[in-house]
């Protein structure tokens, strides 16, 4: 393994999990940021404008974490931050960016809106920004999934039922692949571990 530690900077149990799979468990720190806040994608509908305000976000919740670091002494240690959205396209060319449901009453609404005009019977993009600083410098890339659900009627029929597992709640786009929101799923063309929440393979080449 290249790194010694690898910081985690990220709230997700999820991605703790994933990169588990990769490095042992005693390397990882996770320091969450501090500031919980992070820029929007208000009108922002093309894919070069979306990825580079998902970079931005990325590179600043590295900043905030490498400011907690007692020394800033990157020898050996991996600093990684990410950002996961979906990104539907409601026109031709024209792109929106999901987030989590509102936390409020009026999120069963909203996830049933996605369901029935944004996923059903269509593709969507899962994109991945990953933030990158070790010794040698800080990378910015990405990892784009098409997730394409199952026709309209499949959805419609199990829809209900999905919303009363509360399982859409704090999940971007209102879905949980590496749950039950996997019955919905009707290809996926890339990696699945993006989809979940960090990209296992855009990693590998850094523990190999």
């Amino acid at each position: 393994m290249q790194f010694q530690k690898w910081i985690l900077g990220s709230r997700s149990p999820r991605r703790r999990e994933l990169l588990m799979q990769l490095v042992p468990e005693s390397a990882i720190e996770v320091v969450p940021p501090l500031n919980p806040e992070e820029a929007g994608f208000e009108g922002l509908h093309d894919l070069a404008s979306i990825k580079e305000r998902l970079a931005e976000i990325c590179l600043d919740k590295n900043e905030d974490v490498f400011a907690q670091s007692s020394n800033g002494d990157l020898r050996q240690v991996l600093l990684l931050t990410s950002d996961t959205i979906v990104v539907v396209e409601r026109q031709p060319g024209h792109f929106v960016v999901l987030g989590q449901p509102p936390t409020g009453s009026g999120w069963e609404q909203a996830v049933r809106d996605w369901f029935e005009n944004d996923f059903a019977g269509k593709t969507h993009r899962v994109i991945t920004g990953l933030c990158i600083r070790s010794s040698t410098g800080i990378q910015t890339e990405f990892c784009e999934t098409l997730v394409t659900f199952h026709e309209r009627s499949h959805v419609l029929k199990h829809l209900d039922w999905y919303l009363s597992t509360g399982e859409s709640r704090g999940k971007a786009g209102g879905y949980a692949v590496q749950g039950a929101g996997s019955i919905f799923v009707k290809r996926i063309e890339g990696s699945l571990t993006n989809v979940v929440g960090l990209p296992l393979e855009n990693l590998l080449p850094l523990v190999r």
